[in-house]
């Protein structure tokens, strides 16, 4: 498959996530300009990241969601009312204002970017078309280690109206963009088994323009109200990854400001920031 997808512009948000050089398209892969770098596509899409890097949780769970990737939506529908209480539409929606979409308004040089890091199956997407201005030119990028996953994005993108859509198959931990690439930043679901927090935290405030909100939702047993003892075996088996699932408040960038951390549900946690102008 050749990435024509690719173009001058959208090609200059691209750079090496080893060397930080600038890439340019040969084929089926993205190379660095000295030719020291090649990243070739797999599964059809854009790959711009080492496998023997991924390790541990990370490289369970994207053998969870690689063995049965069209289950994943579905389960997540019918089990979220049975273990909390809430839709799924409930949560998803509840992180929305957080980004603050409604204060976007059109640029004259290019539309408006939208990151999500770990995009999974794309369960967010209607989402956010729905959260945005109408009218607003706007891209999405969508990023992942799970091609199963990615694979489902694809469907989706296939069957719905949706905005302009760019997927690629990505470490969070080295995000192969430019700085200040993305009006919007946010991820939805898996911070909590990343090897390095810290570094993912660190990296999507990298690619926000500064003084964009970004967001982040995982698991965090919502304390302030009573959990029985249903609720919380539905917990530890939702997160049967974590010995202590939480918020990563202590691993943001020390830059970090304007944090917010509230729940969504029982089981979920919204945590919001901002790194300065």
């Amino acid at each position: 498959m050749t990435l024509t997808w690719l173009d001058p512009e959208r090609l200059a948000l691209l750079r090496c996530p080893k060397t930080g050089g600038a890439l340019t398209v040969e084929g089926d892969a993205l190379v660095t300009a000295d030719g020291a770098r090649r990243w070739p596509s797999r599964h059809g899409l854009a790959c711009l990241y080492e496998d023997e890097q991924v390790v541990g949780n990370d490289r369970l769970m994207r053998t969870i969601y690689n063995s049965l990737p069209a289950l994943h939506d579905p389960a997540t529908r019918v089990l979220t009312p049975i273990m909390q209480g809430i839709s799924e539409h409930g949560i998803r929606r509840g992180f929305l204002p957080r980004l603050e979409l409604e204060r976007l308004s059109p640029r004259s040089d290019r539309p408006i970017r939208i990151l999500e890091v770990g995009i999974g199956g794309g369960a967010n997407l209607p989402y956010l078309q729905r959260a945005l201005p109408p009218g607003l030119p706007v891209e999405i990028w969508g990023v992942d280690l799970s091609h199963g996953m990615l694979k489902q994005c694809q469907r989706r993108l296939e069957r719905q109206s949706l905005p302009p859509t760019c997927l690629m198959m990505v470490d969070a931990h080295e995000l192969p963009f430019v700085d200040g690439a993305f009006d919007r930043v946010f991820h939805v679901g898996a911070i909590g088994n990343y090897s390095h927090p810290d570094r993912a935290l660190a990296e999507m405030a990298r690619v926000a323009q500064p003084g964009s909100p970004i967001v982040v939702v995982d698991e965090e047993l919502d304390l302030s109200q009573r959990q029985s003892l249903y609720y919380r075996l539905w917990f530890k088996a939702l997160t049967f990854y974590d010995d202590q699932p939480h918020a990563p408040v202590a691993a943001l960038p020390p830059s970090a400001q304007d944090i917010r951390l509230t729940h969504l549900s029982r089981f979920y946690y919204c945590m919001s920031f901002r790194v300065p102008v």
